[in-house]
């Protein structure tokens, strides 16, 4: 599976953008999807997943952040809103190895290779 994240970019803080993830291969549907993030100098860190049980977001991107998918396009979105300094990080999509995806990265089996996100006035 290869996955192409796209839609980054620079932004001022309270702004939006949408990130997009499309995946190659097959049985899309089938697998959870999620977006990680790391910054400069920090651990990557988990930021939202969608998937058979629903959704899940990190407290810091709660109410800010939404994860969407469409199963016809093999694509996740991450709809991003009142961008923080602190959101800036490459942002990584990743593919889980069940339907059954979580906050833990151990649960992912493949990555794209991210999108840079910059929050800066």
């Amino acid at each position: 599976v290869q996955l192409q994240a796209s839609g980054g970019g620079l932004v001022q803080p309270g702004g939006s953008l949408r990130l997009s993830c499309v995946a190659s291969g097959r049985a899309f549907r089938n697998y959870g999807m999620g977006w990680f993030r790391q910054a400069p100098g920090k651990e990557r860190e988990f930021v939202a997943t969608v998937n058979w049980g629903g959704k899940i977001y990190a407290d810091s991107v709660q109410g800010r952040f939404n994860i969407s998918r469409d199963n016809a396009k093999n694509t996740v979105y991450l709809q991003m809103n009142s961008l923080k300094p602190e959101d800036t990080a490459v942002y990584y999509c990743a593919q889980g190895a069940s339907p059954y995806s979580n906050r833990d990265a151990r649960t992912y089996k493949s990555w794209g290779h991210g999108t840079q996100v910059t929050v800066s006035s």
